[in-house]
């Protein structure tokens, strides 16, 4: 059965869990890690599975049980299994200040006795089951299982896994949420069947989102959406243009995607300029705040950090995953007080640097597991009051999982498989696949794909908060823009959702005291032209996208020509910066060439 934390919970420790252990645990409890040790203490399982979002603490519950385990007797050992070796290293810090000592450098033989354990990776597990199990074997053992959707990440894991920790006393399973989206099944994890008999994963005690902001234990997160014009030129020597965030084929998002994250266009400058704007208001009233772009490979990471240079004056902090010291830059940077930090998919799940508060998501991969754990490292709450800010582009499946922020995934074995018409999880299998065989270094691979990225601009799109939608379509440097990027760095969530609706509520007023003459529309500067409403122009942006692509294969011409065509014949700015009247006029005009050549 399923737990949910209760928000009546006492932060005391309970009879249940009588005082200090040796090795000190910690004082006081949050909420929702005492009434999951209650949980645990009342029904001594041998297998428990809690899922908590990321911030909320995880560790600190799975040490304290850990260390009432070991105090009393139950075990004698904890192995710690942890996603990559930075993690394992933070877990033994974590374990050695409340006096659990795990050595994260084993790898075979005798654990000297100084030690309580060890820390290791999965990969590490994978290559010998047999030590691991001998070990479980010969003392009364602890396996704590971090991020366990891991085990599932290929059958060689999972199996090894099973082998290794079949024999442990006590195994306990963490994970926070969404869990993966493949049907592969994850070693020591129930499964139970719903109402339709379908077997999804049973955590022994769930804490979500929503009740970790309501507890102040997590900050409100604000998603910064921005739009634009995208040019590209495929492998066949044609030219797309389009703007990100319009209904567009699977293929054709994904590129646009690529061509907005391309360092040599303007999507990306422009987002890291606000991004910085944003971190500097945040650092008026959180003067150590630091920032994270999430970067695909080694080489965009490297020219994100240089324009971040250009921006701010100084070198953020890069993190590549082959470098050798990565954990030493990323702990220095949690640290110290520096405005930057750019890093390759390694710092998107566990690694703890509380001070970040802005975050830009600068990667192609599109899973709700992946995305939840990068959202997860700006999450953790210092101090009540804190918001966290994180811009992306407008790419639906994105859009999607911020607005669904709150929602709980359990694992699901029982889909229809791949191919089958009606399988809705087809295409996120699909995209999980994909992310999972993106490597960590740069392979030189992106220049083989049939894809170059030409040209790409930023429009301010929307701010997605606590499921809502707020804000006016706006360039970067705009009084719209920067109404947003100012929002205060210091809100109750309640405050956050009040201001926003004033944000809005301004624009609106403003855009309807704006001339109505379309004539004299075009007259104003781009970013003092009054903008229709998102749903209006998406239409009008769509009806000519689609009429564009009838012309090109009408006509043979690719779409950047016509679409240059339209812009000179009609006049005005790229068609992500038109007026709706700008629209209108070229969407005739197109339609006058297309009725000529029938």
């Amino acid at each position: 059965m399923t737990t949910t934390a209760s928000h009546t919970a006492s932060h005391h420790l309970s009879p249940a869990f009588p005082g200090r252990a040796p090795w000190g645990t910690a004082n006081r409890l949050r909420a929702w890690q005492q009434a999951a040790m209650d949980e645990y203490v009342a029904k001594q399982p041998r297998d428990f599975l809690a899922v908590a979002t990321p911030g909320a603490g995880k560790t600190t519950f799975a040490l304290t049980l850990a260390s009432w385990l070991l105090h009393h007797h139950v075990v004698q050992q904890v192995t710690v299994v942890a996603p990559t070796e930075h993690l394992k290293k933070q877990w033994a810090e974590a374990a050695g200040r409340i006096g659990i000592k795990l050595d994260p450098e084993y790898s075979a033989g005798p654990l000297s006795k100084e030690y309580h354990g060890v820390a290791v990776t999965y990969a590490g597990v994978g290559v010998r089951p047999i030590l691991h199990r001998n070990r479980c074997e010969q003392r009364k053992t602890l396996v704590i299982l971090d991020e366990i959707h891991h085990a599932g990440d290929s059958k060689s894991w999972g199996e090894a896994c099973f082998e290794a920790f079949e024999p442990a006393t006590r195994r306990l399973a963490l994970t926070g949420t969404p869990f993966r989206s493949d049907t592969n099944p994850i070693p020591f994890v129930a499964y139970g069947e719903d109402s339709e008999g379908v077997r999804r994963s049973v955590a022994d005690y769930t804490y979500g989102y929503a009740d970790a902001l309501a507890d102040h234990v997590v900050r409100p997160v604000i998603f910064l959406s921005y739009s634009g014009n995208m040019r590209w030129r495929t492998k066949a020597g044609d030219e797309i243009e389009a703007r990100l965030g319009e209904p567009m084929t699977k293929d054709a998002i994904s590129q646009a995607w690529r061509t907005a994250l391309d360092p040599a266009g303007d999507w990306m400058k422009n987002v890291l300029r606000a991004a910085d704007t944003r971190l500097t208001e945040v650092r008026k009233a959180i003067p150590d705040a630091g920032a994270l772009v999430i970067a695909t490979d080694h080489r965009s990471a490297k020219a994100y950090a240089k324009s971040l240079r250009t921006i701010t004056g100084k070198s953020p902090t890069v993190v590549l995953s082959d470098d050798a010291g990565a954990s030493k830059k990323i702990e220095e940077f949690s640290a110290g007080d520096d405005r930057w930090m750019v890093a390759v998919r390694m710092v998107s799940e566990g690694v703890d640097v509380p001070r970040l508060a802005v975050g830009v998501y600068a990667t192609s991969i599109s899973t709700p597991l992946f995305f939840a754990q990068a959202v997860g490292r700006f999450v953790r709450s210092r101090r009540r009051g804190e918001t966290a800010s994180v811009f992306l582009p407008s790419v639906p499946t994105l859009l999607g999982f911020a607005n669904e922020m709150e929602l709980q995934r359990d694992h699901v074995l029982d889909r229809p498989r791949k191919g089958d018409d009606d399988n809705p999880y087809a295409e996120e299998e699909d995209l999980l696949k994909e992310a999972e065989k993106q490597q960590d270094e740069d392979t030189g691979e992106q220049d083989m794909l049939p894809f170059e990225a030409l040209e790409s601009d930023a429009v301010f799109d929307r701010v997605l908060y606590d499921g809502a939608e707020f804000g006016m379509q706006a360039h970067p440097g705009s009084e719209e823009e920067q109404d947003y990027l100012g929002i205060p760095g210091l809100l109750e969530p309640d405050q956050v959702q009040l201001l926003l609706q004033k944000r809005q509520a301004r624009q609106i007023a403003h855009s309807r005291r704006r001339p109505d003459d379309e004539a004299d529309l075009l007259e104003l500067p781009a970013d003092r032209r009054p903008i229709v409403t998102h749903k209006q122009l998406l239409e009008l942006r769509k009806q000519l996208n689609t009429l564009v692509s009838a012309y090109h294969h009408q006509s043979g011409k690719p779409h950047g020509v016509i679409h240059n065509e339209l812009r000179r014949l009609c006049g005005g700015p790229p068609s992500a910066e038109a007026t709706a009247g700008q629209i209108k006029e070229r969407i005739k005009k197109v339609q006058e060439w297309a009725t000529r050549m029938r």
